[in-house]
């Protein structure tokens, strides 16, 4: 049977539809799947580290200390006696001979104490007199046989009382006449004073440090070393000293004396540097800058400080670069530097550190590796 032509041409223009629709879905499946493909998986940033390679070097250690110019020797003179100082002959940077008078103290105690020792040996003196006279006229009455010789042995040993009296009397006295001298004060050496420590009008204790003398002649600088920085101090190959009055001038100086103690308060060193050929422009008590230079071939490794990892909970550590990837490595440290710090164990010659942003990493991270050798 024969359609009619609408019908026909009504079925035909649905099939159209159909496969217009059908060659739509396939073509949308196939974009779909094509876009699929295409993705991409996220990666991964790869951070670029500064990083040193641990070599075997020198290390060129150097420090700069603020010191004070000082006499090699220094007399701290002080009264033997106490007293009321009532005189000062000197300034400071008067320049003494050896035996002038400094200071004098109130000798008035000290003379009364001269005066009743003086009456005591006159006292005495008279004591031994009489115990004299007694001894000779008993004498012939013991010669009479008018006496004992007990009773004459009495009279012998009061006149060796009197006599021992008596020179315990002149010792006293005599011990008074130095004291009388003990209230000037005398240079010991030709010098110049340096240090004043007591005015007029004050009551100072015997032995209390009152003037100070410094010869002339050898200048030193003193400064104060922190004790972890002794090790490198004992490895000194130059020292260079300025001074802030005197700016075009440089000495080279030499280590002298090292106190055997730390302070107990500053944990610090007393270092003694004696300052070669020094020109006459330096005096006692300018400040000098003294710069401490030792060159040592490392038995451990220095690192940067930069590159130490610390926060709390785990040990001191630094980052280990191995394959682009980041280790936490425990160290070991010793001595610091101004910019460094000495590992003792737990790295190893030709380790990769980081050595710049040390906080900002973490376990595993993989980086890009740049920087130095150190």
């Amino acid at each position: 049977m024969k359609l009619p032509a609408r019908l026909t041409a009504l079925f035909n223009k649905k099939r159209c539809f159909v496969i217009a629709g059908i060659i739509i879905l396939f073509s949308i499946t196939g974009f779909m799947i094509q876009e699929h493909n295409n993705v991409q998986p996220i990666s991964e940033d790869i951070v670029k580290v500064r990083t040193i390679t641990i070599g075997n070097t020198t290390d060129k250690q150097g420090s700069t200390y603020s010191g004070e110019v000082r006499g090699r020797y220094e007399s701290q003179l002080a009264f033997q006696v106490s007293g009321k100082i009532i005189k000062r002959y000197v300034e400071l940077g008067t320049l003494v001979n050896a035996g002038d008078v400094l200071m004098e103290i109130d000798a008035k105690d000290i003379q009364q104490t001269v005066n009743n020792n003086a009456a005591q040996v006159a006292s005495a003196q008279s004591q031994v007199k009489l115990a004299e006279s007694n001894l000779n006229r008993y004498r012939q009455l013991l010669d009479q046989t008018a006496i004992s010789q007990a009773q004459y042995d009495q009279y012998v040993n009061a006149y060796n009382v009197a006599v021992a009296a008596l020179q315990q009397a002149s010792a006293q006295y005599a011990q008074g006449a130095n004291q009388m001298g003990y209230s000037l004060l005398h240079a010991d050496k030709t010098g110049v004073v340096s240090t004043i420590n007591a005015e007029t009008g004050q009551v100072i204790s015997a032995g209390q440090t009152v003037v100070t003398i410094v010869p002339t002649g050898e200048l030193e600088i003193e400064i104060n070393v922190p004790e972890n920085q002794m090790e490198y101090l004992r490895k000194t190959e130059q020292i260079q000293t300025t001074f802030w009055a005197l700016p075009g001038i440089t000495i080279n100086g030499q280590i002298r004396e090292v106190a055997p103690m730390a302070d107990q308060t500053t944990r610090t060193f007393k270092v003694r540097i004696h300052l070669m050929n020094p020109p006459e422009q330096i005096k006692l008590g300018m400040t000098a800058s003294v710069q401490i230079n030792a060159q040592t071939a490392l038995q451990t490794m220095t690192i940067p400080l930069a590159a130490i990892y610390q926060d709390g909970n785990t040990p001191t550590s630094v980052w280990v670069v191995k394959n682009n990837h980041l280790i936490l490595q425990p160290v070991t440290i010793g001595n610091f530097g101004s910019e460094t710090v000495e590992v003792l164990s737990g790295l190893q010659l030709g380790d990769c550190i980081v050595t710049a942003g040390v906080h900002k990493l973490h376990e595993g991270q993989k980086v890009n590796i740049g920087g130095d050798t150190l």
